[in-house]
């Protein structure tokens, strides 16, 4: 007897049916291994709020900022165009540890002179633009901390802060 042909219609089918099972495996294996994460996450995540903070406080604690003004403000002048200008900086100095800044008041008379020698070096029509004062923030935190680290052996000094600046 010979065969009789196998009509298109009835080829895709077993075709189609392995496809459907395929897909139903694969959708119920993602959500099992989902439900079991999540089935994990959700019991073991009880116990951690209560170890978890103590943790985090202990690790992420920063000491506060501490500020020490650098009184009288610094005035210097400049030459510009042919006419006499001034200069006038309010400095602050934010630390975190309060022992390390008093070992660098000490030698705060090489501090001033070092920022008076800095404030006055610099270009006054630069000066007199938001981006010339932010660089020469940067330049006097720079300053300082250089000083520091010969000085005190670390660089003490987070930031320099200008808490005024006047120029005529």
């Amino acid at each position: 007897m010979a065969q009789q042909p196998v009509a298109p219609e009835q080829a895709g089918a077993p075709k189609k049916n392995k496809m459907k099972v395929i897909i139903i495996a694969a959708v119920a294996l993602i959500t099992a291994v989902g439900l079991s994460v999540g089935g994990t996450w959700f019991f073991l995540g009880r116990n951690a709020p209560e170890v978890a903070p103590v943790q985090e406080n202990v690790v992420n604690v920063k000491q506060q900022a501490i500020y020490e003004e650098l009184t009288p403000a610094f005035v210097v002048n400049f030459k510009s165009q042919g006419k006499p200008r001034y200069l006038q900086v309010s400095v602050a100095l934010m630390a975190r540890n309060k022992a390390d800044l008093d070992q660098l008041k000490i030698h705060m008379p090489t501090l001033r002179n070092q920022l008076v020698m800095l404030f006055s070096s610099q270009d006054f029509d630069e000066l007199n633009t938001p981006l010339g004062v932010e660089l020469l923030k940067q330049k006097t935190t720079v300053a300082v901390q250089e000083l520091a680290l010969i000085e005190v052996g670390k660089p003490v000094v987070e930031q320099v802060l200008f808490t005024n600046v006047v120029m005529q």
